[in-house]
């Protein structure tokens, strides 16, 4: 009896190269001859031919799509869910990062937090023990994270020792009291975490999501003050381990606009800028001509007139002259002409999870294990020392926060035990005042708010900023904040 084993290798690969997507875990690992097919250089090239998919992250799960526009009518295939760990079901993914074939996904569950490095085509997995917890927040990691590598040659052959930068800078967000800053970064060669010198001229949104380009990792960004618009962007340069300068973006950046950076084929990158509330639902769409650590240059992709009112994150593809713009729980397909269509995911099961994508290519990248036979080397006594320092400044904030959460909830403490009213309000307003002007806006209550874990647009906080505004200055006073807080303790 003839079996699949038996017939030519050609003909194994065009048959196993049918498989789908979502199977391709199970099949490769029914034998070690067919695991090896799997990672051989032909037969990737047969069984995805360097097509582009993307990886969406919902309900803290990551699925792996395909969204195509053929004669103008887009379809989407769902390829399957990406598992990773045995107790898969159990893992909440509240942020994905991809870096040419490699995942970093932030795990996320208990207020505890988990980094996980996999290369979903391998199935090979690696865990990152993290030195110690950032602030989190209603359970929301509040750091921001960049993965990315040093590109490594030796006697003409190359080899990439992967990185990983955390960080978190509120300095410019919040009050003195409030002000914490750290950056670390995590080598995969020696297992460690080392605290990096940084004193930053730019200030980075933690919502904003850093995107990995050619081994560097890119942001929006604005000068550092309160009221300095996000008119840029800059990169972290591993090789460097520092940031480079600001770059400036293809235009001027209005107070209450959203600006989104994206990947294209892994070679260039692209900003989309949603206007604001004076011109909505306009979109225009950039890609660099040239892009280097310390320079940048633009050109015009698409504008598009008619968009969606909120967006988390989007792709483009040059050849068809259409980006995918995604929401909550619908694509959006642009195009040149007014060309747009809408396409249902599914409403998510986890309102506090946020949707995101992301363009994925396979790739046989290999995540690098620790050398030394797993033994973790010693940090130095400077980097002791810093540590030290870093966990006391953490201690302190911790318990600023606890009081700051039970603000949250503000005035009903006080108000059942007799205490001041009046005194817990006015911290709790001084919390979303973070220019200390006397007024709240809709940009420092969308900031605030989205740092507390709530999952809110510019544009909603817009819509509560009118709610409250009784003599229509566009702000919210404390009078008017105390009249809104008081009437919800009623």
């Amino acid at each position: 009896m003839t079996t699949i084993s038996d017939l030519p290798k050609e003909l194994v690969e065009e048959i196993i190269s049918r498989v789908p997507m979502k199977s391709m875990r199970a099949v490769r690992f029914t034998c070690k001859k067919w695991n090896r097919l799997y990672k051989s250089r032909s037969f990737i090239k047969m069984h995805i031919g360097g097509r582009e998919m993307m990886i969406v992250l919902m309900d803290f799960n990551l699925y792996l799509m395909n969204v195509d526009v053929v004669d103008g009518d887009p379809s989407i295939e769902t390829l399957g869910k990406l598992t990773f760990l045995n107790d898969s079901d159990q893992v909440k993914i509240s942020e994905v990062f991809h870096c040419e074939g490699l995942l970093l996904c932030i795990l996320s569950g208990d207020n505890n937090t988990r980094l996980v490095v996999w290369n979903p085509y391998c199935g090979q997995t690696r865990s990152i023990e993290l030195r110690y917890s950032y602030i989190s927040v209603k359970g929301c990691d509040t750091c921001s994270y960049a993965f990315g590598y040093v590109e490594k040659r030796k006697k003409n052959k190359s080899r990439r020792n992967h990185k990983i930068l955390r960080f978190k800078d509120n300095d410019v967000s919040y009050h003195e009291r409030d002000n914490f800053m750290g950056y670390d970064i995590y080598n995969f060669e020696s297992d460690l975490w080392t605290t990096l010198d940084v004193t930053p001229h730019w200030y980075i949104k933690f919502f904003h999501l850093g995107i990995s380009l050619k081994g560097n990792t890119y942001w929006c960004a604005s000068e550092r003050n309160p009221a300095a618009l996000v008119d840029y962007i800059i990169c972290f340069d591993f090789t460097r381990e520092r940031f480079g300068p600001l770059l400036r973006l293809p235009f001027d950046g209005g107070i209450h606009d959203d600006v989104t950076l994206s990947c294209v084929r892994e070679e260039k990158l692209s900003v989309l800028l949603q206007n604001d509330v004076r011109n909505p639902n306009v979109i225009e769409i950039w890609i660099t001509t040239k892009i280097e650590a310390d320079k940048v240059s633009w050109s015009k992709f698409l504008t598009v007139n008619t968009g969606p009112e909120t967006l988390e994150s989007f792709i483009i593809d040059e050849e068809k002259k259409v980006a995918m713009v995604l929401d909550d729980e619908t694509f959006y397909i642009l195009g040149e002409a007014g060309y747009f269509r809408e396409l249902d995911l599914r409403e998510p099961n986890h309102k506090g999870c946020y949707t995101h994508m992301c363009s994925y290519v396979p790739n046989l990248v290999q995540i690098k294990r620790p050398a030394g036979g797993g033994k973790r080397k010693l940090q130095s006594s400077l980097e002791k020392r810093r540590y030290d320092q870093k966990t006391s400044r953490l201690v302190a904030l911790d318990k600023r926060i606890k009081k700051v959460n039970m603000n949250m909830n503000m005035g009903q403490t006080a108000q059942s035990s007799g205490g001041d009213v009046e005194k817990e309000l006015k911290d709790a307003f001084k919390l979303y005042d973070i220019d200390c002007d006397g007024k709240i806006s809709a940009n420092e209550l969308h900031v605030v708010m989205t740092w507390l874990g709530e999952k809110c647009t510019v544009e909603s906080c817009v819509g509560m900023v009118q709610a409250i505004d009784v003599d229509g200055d566009g702000y919210i006073s404390f009078e008017e904040f105390k009249t809104m807080m008081m009437r919800s303790m009623k």
